[in-house]
């Protein structure tokens, strides 16, 4: 007899933390960063769940076993007049690849933002990470090359930061 893997995708709860945090250093390990993740899973659990909750995150299981995660926020596209997602990260435990749980994950999520008005998924993809850059055009989420992202974080952020004159 074969047994059938039972896939469950439910929201995150505190007690997550520690399997959300294996999935980001799983990520910068793929990309070949790991030293970038400076994140703990206090910090998970802190800025991910209570009343200010900075994220949500849906997390997939497969028997019962973490399989996979997207952790994302709201946005707001003021051309479309609409909120959306932003996916800031998505994972899929190595043994669970080719199982399609990412794509469920990113459709489950894609449902629950259309349900509360929600018309978009936005997304980054590390410019070396050429296979999620495949998945995401293999499902539909395409590259838009009319935009670029410009950040400012750590040391010259809170330069930049400390620097406002205005509220001198």
């Amino acid at each position: 007899m074969v047994k059938v893997a039972r896939l469950t995708i439910r929201p995150a709860r505190p007690e997550d933390a520690e399997d959300i945090h294996a999935g980001l250093r799983g990520i910068a390990e793929t990309i070949g960063a790991p030293h970038k993740v400076k994140s703990t899973p206090d910090d998970i659990r802190n800025f991910g769940f209570g009343e200010n909750a900075a994220f949500e995150v849906l997390i997939a299981e497969i028997d019962s076993r973490f399989a996979g995660m997207c952790l994302y926020f709201p946005i707001f596209s003021s051309w479309l007049g609409r909120p959306g997602v932003f996916v800031q990260d998505l994972f899929v435990a190595e043994s669970f690849r080719g199982m399609k749980v990412g794509e469920k994950l990113l459709r489950r999520l894609a449902h629950d933002i259309d349900t509360q008005g929600g018309v978009y998924i936005e997304l980054a993809v590390d410019t070396g990470n050429l296979a999620a850059q495949r998945f995401y055009e293999r499902i539909g989420i395409a590259h838009q090359g009319d935009d670029q992202v410009h950040r400012i974080a750590g040391d010259a952020f809170r330069a930049f930061a400390k620097n406002d004159e205005e509220h001198e």
